[in-house]
């Protein structure tokens, strides 16, 4: 019988210390250097398609510019953008559109993800269909949805005079409109929400819950006490990419209402697109910070917290 290879290291010491390494980069700085050759086209492409333009706008931010010219004009932008009425509206508006849609896309999400990893009858025909609109173009989601919503002949309306309910004007009255586009953005990313919370539920090992049965513990004591906790990960996911998607959100909001009627469903990003159009550079530029500020301010801190929460379990 031959032999057996032998497959652990017959010299564990023969691993080069860290010392070592600090010698041999002394005496071959290009060769300790090697690695990052690799990462420096994209570092390269990034600096240029991102950092350069970010750090510089912050200058243009404080000027009133054109094509041919800049005049800086100090904090003239911003005061501006927080006293003109229309415009401070678009930065309410995308608080309330960023808390609104993220908050009801993690309830939401967990609960189909918990429902969708029963022993529910057709669960992967219903995951796909959940997990559907998230495909679908945020465009054509916008038309489709428009006109679904028309007060007159919308189908949504016309279902809800079926039962005697008077619909209301969806997107023609300013106190609804950004509620029911946060509506739309709701059901066209709670798929991807949902699909994240699927991952973490199925990788919770079954024996917890089988503890839990065997100490009498009943479905919402084990969700509370072991699927909650133990999905916190896939939560911070979820509340990260929905907060920043949320607070950046402009494609829908302009395919269903250009912000209207009026100013009344307005964002950061869709009154820049506004200034911006009309000429107004600097002031497009600061609302530009101003969102790029806001989304810092708001996701970091609550990245922290939550990561720190899922460290201590």
């Amino acid at each position: 019988m031959p032999p057996r290879e032998r497959t652990d290291n017959p010299h564990p010491d023969s691993q080069p210390s860290r010392k070592e390494k600090k010698r041999r980069a002394k005496r071959d700085p290009f060769a300790f250097a090697y690695p990052g050759w690799f990462y420096a086209p994209a570092g390269i492409i990034y600096g240029i398609l991102f950092l350069f333009p970010t750090i510089i706008s912050f200058y243009f931010a404080f000027t009133r510019w054109n094509l041919s010219s800049a005049e800086f004009i100090g904090f003239d932008n911003f005061v501006t953008f927080f006293t003109q009425e229309r415009l401070f509206r678009g930065f309410i508006n995308t608080l309330i559109f960023g808390a609104l849609t993220s908050f009801a896309k993690v309830v939401l999400g967990l609960l189909l993800a918990v429902v969708l990893t029963s022993g529910i009858f057709a669960r992967g025909y219903l995951r796909a269909v959940v997990f559907f609109p998230v495909l679908v173009s945020t465009i054509g989601v916008g038309v489709t949805f428009k006109i679904l919503f028309d007060p007159f002949d919308g189908l949504v309306n016309e279902a809800l005079a079926v039962i005697g309910i008077t619909g209301p004007n969806w997107l023609t009255d300013p106190n609804m409109a950004i509620y029911s586009i946060a509506i739309v953005d709701i059901w066209k990313g709670v798929g991807l929400a949902a699909l994240i919370y699927i991952a973490g539920v199925v990788a919770i090992p079954s024996d917890y819950y089988e503890a839990a049965r065997v100490d009498g513990s009943n479905a919402w004591h084990s969700f509370w006490h072991i699927t909650l906790p133990l999905v916190r990960p896939a939560t911070i996911t979820v509340v990260i990419l929905s907060l920043i998607g949320g607070l950046r959100t402009f494609d829908l909001i302009w395919t269903m209402t250009s912000g209207g009627p009026g100013f009344a469903s307005d964002t950061i990003a869709s009154v820049i697109y506004k200034q911006y159009a009309a000429g107004y550079y600097g002031l497009s530029t600061a609302g530009n910070v101003i969102l790029f500020v806001l989304v810092t301010a708001i996701v970091l801190p609550i990245y922290i917290f939550l990561n720190r929460k899922s460290k201590e379990l």
